[in-house]
């Protein structure tokens, strides 16, 4: 059975996209940590980081780099935080979030019903700054 991103992926699930290239996709998280947390998967269906090809993993992570400066630019954030944990979806996935502190990636904290006017806003942002950023495979 395929994963839910997977099936987000492949446009059974909606999502707020704001990335798309050949290899990889990143869209908001429906539970975020902080506004603007940003998920970015590979297509290929792989559970666990370690079996990840090393192309595809340092694409990955030079894509979750994109959506970072994207992030600091349009949320003017302390830091950008970046977590490989895979334990509540088994597909691979990157969470980059714009932080204050390291309390900002505590799961316990996550945002269970966010408002989507926030949600559409910060896709939209991070979208802007990939854009002004020179990257075309920002998606809407």
């Amino acid at each position: 059975m395929a994963s839910i991103f997977s099936r987000i992926i492949a446009g059974e699930l909606p999502a707020r996209f704001v990335w798309k290239d050949d290899s990889c996709v990143a869209f908001l998280s429906i539970h975020p940590l902080r506004p603007g947390h940003t998920l970015v998967v590979p297509r290929e269906e792989i559970d666990h980081w370690l079996d990840l090809d090393g192309r595809l993993l340092a694409h990955v992570a030079e894509t979750a780099q994109a959506v970072g400066k994207a992030q600091m630019a349009g949320f003017k954030p302390a830091r950008i935080g970046v977590m490989l944990a895979g334990l509540e979806v088994p597909h691979c996935h990157l969470h980059v979030v714009p932080i204050r502190g390291v309390h900002d990636l505590d799961f316990d904290n996550q945002d269970p019903d966010p408002d989507p006017a926030m949600m559409d806003d910060a896709a939209r942002t991070i979208r802007r700054e990939l854009r002004r950023l020179g990257y075309s495979e920002v998606t809407d």
